[in-house]
């Protein structure tokens, strides 16, 4: 039961921060994109999830792979091995390649390691760095998630969302 009504508040929470952002991109008449890796597409999804999307969302990318990264959003392969897939670095190429590839406005980017194997000693499993990005700035933050894999992703999603309406708040 208990983890049911955690999953629940988790949704709901996903849900309000997305509909806040949609009122967000749609007061600046911005289109987002996304950049996912660990979540899978479940930003996309979430965002999907919310009637009138299309008004603001342009496209998502899930880049589970190296491969996929430097190919769909042209992260370079030699920042990826120098410093991990798993890095501030790499989410900022991330988040870059999916604004200019979309072309849109705004963009988000996700890297981690949601367990419950791959972690290590340097970047142990809930290790997920997000990046944002617009034409004229970008951002990135390190997050130490806790918990199995549905909740450090679930949790990569609701704070890239909040960073998403930090930013445009800012602009």
């Amino acid at each position: 039961m208990v983890f049911v009504r955690c999953a629940q508040t988790m949704n709901t929470k996903i849900t309000n921060l997305t509909l806040k952002l949609s009122q967000a991109l749609i007061g600046r008449g911005w289109k987002l994109s996304t950049a996912e890796s660990c979540t899978g597409g479940g930003l996309a999804y979430s965002i999907t999830g919310v009637g009138g999307s299309s008004a603001w969302f342009e496209q998502g990318f899930v880049t589970y792979s190296n491969k996929a990264k430097t190919q769909q959003l042209d992260v370079d392969s030699k920042l990826l091995e120098s410093f991990g897939e798993v890095s501030g670095q790499a989410v900022l190429a991330m988040a870059q390649g999916a604004l200019n590839r979309a072309g849109a406005d705004i963009s988000v980017a996700i890297s981690g390691i949601a367990g419950p194997s791959g972690g290590s000693k340097d970047k142990p499993v809930g290790t997920v760095w997000v990046a944002w990005a617009t034409a004229d700035n970008h951002y990135n933050q390190l997050f130490n998630f806790t918990g199995d894999r549905k909740t450090v992703r679930e949790e990569a999603i609701a704070a890239a969302l909040d960073g998403l309406i930090a930013l445009v708040a800012r602009r």
